[in-house]
């Protein structure tokens, strides 16, 4: 199927599981995950409407970065080390893998330098695995208090992954954790709850059903 097609597909699905749950679709923005895509693809999906672009990975952003459309709104979606921060500081609108005060820490410092504020999401390990990225739960109120006097960053929301293959009980369990906890810390100042980002191909259903506005899909978009 062409991207066109698998993207009439996804919004379909949208619309679907918004449905079930009272939602309007209009609310979720869905943001392409272009990792081992290339430019020519990116413009089609841009083409298509959709102009918020996640990429993984540093390297392959500032690789596509200049052929890619000025629409395109980048995220950076990925594991950030703290040393690349200065390459992508400029060029992204959003950091969705924020996962320690460090981090936050140098984003802060770069975006200064550039007279810049930066939306982020605090990256959360929901699930417990071993294997994730992410601030645990019951520490992320301590990271708040740390990173939220910052001048040049903005908390915007929260980011979780749930483990592939994941029964759908177990997903809607994650995913409405994640979105109680947004509840939950929305009284601090410089802090807002606009973005649940979480959902990817396989399970933005489920992710939507429990107050997902951002899910991620690279290969259902890309088959």
């Amino acid at each position: 199927m062409s991207i066109k097609q698998n993207l009439e597909k996804i919004k379909t699905n949208i619309n679907t599981a918004c449905e079930k749950c009272g939602r309007n679709p209009e609310d979720v923005t869905i943001l392409a995950v272009t990792k081992t895509r290339s430019a020519d693809e990116i413009n089609e999906v841009i083409d298509l409407g959709i102009v918020n672009i996640g990429e993984n990975r540093v390297q392959e952003l500032i690789a596509k970065y200049d052929s890619v459309s000025e629409e395109a709104r980048w995220h950076l979606i990925g594991h950030l080390q703290k040393n690349k921060v200065k390459y992508i500081a400029d060029k992204v609108c959003m950091i969705h893998s924020v996962d320690s005060p460090e981090l936050a820490e140098e984003i802060d410092r770069r975006c200064k330098k550039i007279n810049k504020t930066m939306d982020i999401l605090i990256e959360v390990n929901i699930s417990g695995e071993e294997t994730k990225s992410g601030i645990s739960p019951d520490k992320i109120r301590d990271f708040i208090n740390l990173v939220s006097s910052f001048d040049n960053i903005k908390i915007r929301g929260l980011m979780t992954m749930a483990p592939k293959y994941a029964p759908d009980e177990e997903l809607h369990r994650i995913f409405s954790g994640l979105a109680t906890l947004a509840k939950n810390i929305s009284d601090y100042e410089n802090v807002s709850m606009d973005y649940l980002s979480m959902g990817m191909s396989g399970d933005y259903e489920a992710a939507i059903c429990e107050g997902s506005n951002i899910v991620r899909i690279g290969t259902a978009l890309f088959q």
